[in-house]
């Protein structure tokens, strides 16, 4: 709810291969092993794939039933936090969570129902990359809402003036349906339309995620587009990989039914992500040869329209164009161990993470054999100057979504829909082993891939100047909540 406020798990008492389900959610942080399908690129229009509407034999019904299968009751918490409880503590907080849904949950003619009081209906598992759909029906002053991955929250409350939450740092006025916890002025925060039903009706939510990436239709209106859910905990970290869906009670009676969820495949994750904010963006790889690219290319070769490093070999290709600010999209596949890195403003020779204005690296992180490096050194970080978030890659081998946006000496990466990066290379006084970085301050430079002897692959690899643009938007850019750089 709008005044929700951070409390401690309560204890709801389940079945032990409940808790460990659950345990099993909070404590790994990074990606779960799915079994990830191969991902392509959009083959559609500009927004085909957002308007593709599934249908509802792709889904799975997780009402429960009866006895509420697959869910228990609990107060939310920062995952993070939850997964540093010692283990028995976390298993004395997750057993009570089947007395403490008893109590205040219940089943009856399909619906599943809360009078407004105790923890939240919460999955037993979790979920990353899905679209989740769902009918409530609440009463007057009641106010609840859904948190994805452990977080709050798509908004659910009396929109109307006697509901006495119009105005101020509220707004119901604006409807259900936003990003409530964003920050004030972020994007999404204020759903795009009102359109609530009066009380007595059902309401119905199409919700769509994919990493951070958030879409909400409410009532086939859409309210939330494409945007960034930050991470209510902690702001300066992206949304949790995965985590349960919870179903919030505060204040009066809520009603829920047809519950029912869809897990993209990567394939699915990445087309959808590739059809939005797409615009402006040309292609630099034409998936055949290397017209258009410099450098040793005799290193890399063409494998099902993929540029990939051959083993054994590497050096820096790049593409003929100099660029100063640009965005640039691709989708790269790491083998076990793989290491390559993206050449940002590279002047044509020389080792990009130096003389360039920096490497920002491609990198299979959660390899053993690099489990003691620097910070500054894994996937997504600009090498030797800024950490990535950690955790974000999708399993090895399988297809990852990538956009990276450089405007002036600012860097901010985008993997699989969460923000992983966005610092100010301007602002580095401290380098790892303490070597200077002298090409961070480049204005421009190519554009390229810097292979270390590892057969990672690149595709659908697209290019946006903003050259001349410094005062215009990027789409998708600039919303609050993202990594500060600081880490």
């Amino acid at each position: 709810s709008a005044s929700m406020k951070t409390k401690l798990y309560q204890a709801c008492p389940g079945f032990r291969p409940a808790v460990l389900i659950l345990a099993a959610i909070f404590v790994t942080p990074a990606l779960p092993a799915f079994a990830w399908q191969e991902t392509v690129e959009a083959a559609a229009g500009e927004n085909a794939a957002q308007d593709d509407v599934l249908p509802e034999s792709a889904f799975v019904a997780i009402d429960g039933g009866e006895d509420l299968t697959g869910w228990t009751a609990l107060e939310t918490m920062d995952p993070r936090k939850f997964a540093a409880l010692p283990a028995d503590e976390r298993q004395q907080l997750l057993v009570a969570g089947n007395e403490a849904m008893k109590k205040f949950w219940r089943y009856e003619n399909g619906e599943i129902v809360n009078d407004g009081e105790g923890p939240y209906l919460t999955t037993l598992r979790d979920y990353r990359d899905f679209e989740l759909r769902l009918d409530y029906q609440t009463v007057a002053k009641a106010d609840s809402g859904i948190y994805l991955k452990a977080t709050p929250q798509i908004q659910i409350w009396d929109t109307t003036e006697a509901g006495g939450k119009w105005g101020g740092d509220l707004l119901a006025e604006k409807g259900s349906g936003g990003l409530w916890n964003n920050s004030r002025g972020a994007a999404g925060k204020d759903p795009l339309v009102h359109a609530d039903r009066p009380f007595g009706e059902w309401n119905s939510f199409r919700i769509i995620q994919l990493g951070a990436r958030t879409s909400v239709w409410l009532n086939d209106q859409l309210v939330v587009d494409h945007t960034i859910m930050e991470n209510y905990w902690d702001r300066a970290l992206p949304l949790a990989v995965s985590g349960p869906i919870q179903l919030q009670t505060h204040g009066g009676q809520i009603r829920w039914r047809n519950i029912r969820v869809h897990e993209f495949s990567p394939e699915e994750a990445n087309a959808i992500l590739a059809a939005h904010n797409s615009e402006g963006l040309e292609s630099v790889f034409n998936g055949e040869n290397f017209d258009g690219w410099k450098g040793p290319t005799g290193n890399y070769e063409i494998v099902d329209g993929a540029i990939r490093c051959r083993k054994g070999q590497g050096g820096t290709i790049y593409t003929d164009r100099e660029l100063g600010d640009f965005r640039v999209r691709m989708e790269f596949q790491l083998p076990p161990g793989g290491n390559n890195g993206l050449a940002i403003r590279y002047p044509g020779d020389g080792d990009t993470a130096y003389v360039g204005m920096c490497e920002l690296q491609v990198l299979d992180s959660e390899h053993e054999k690099y489990a003691s490096l620097d910070p500054r050194q894994y996937h997504g970080s600009a090498y030797g100057m800024i950490a990535a978030a950690r955790g974000y890659l999708r399993e090895t081998g399988k297809w990852n979504f990538q956009e990276v946006t450089v405007r002036g000496s600012n860097i901010r990466v985008e993997l699989n829909g969460s923000v992983i990066l966005d610092g100010d290379l301007a602002k580095v006084t401290e380098f790892m082993s303490d070597t200077p970085h002298p090409g961070k301050d480049r204005a421009r430079g190519h554009f390229g891939f810097a292979g270390h002897s590892d057969p990672v692959a690149f595709r659908a690899v697209r290019i946006q100047s903003l050259d001349g643009a410094s005062g215009d938007p990027v789409p998708g850019a600039g919303e609050t909540g993202d990594p500060s750089g600081t880490k």
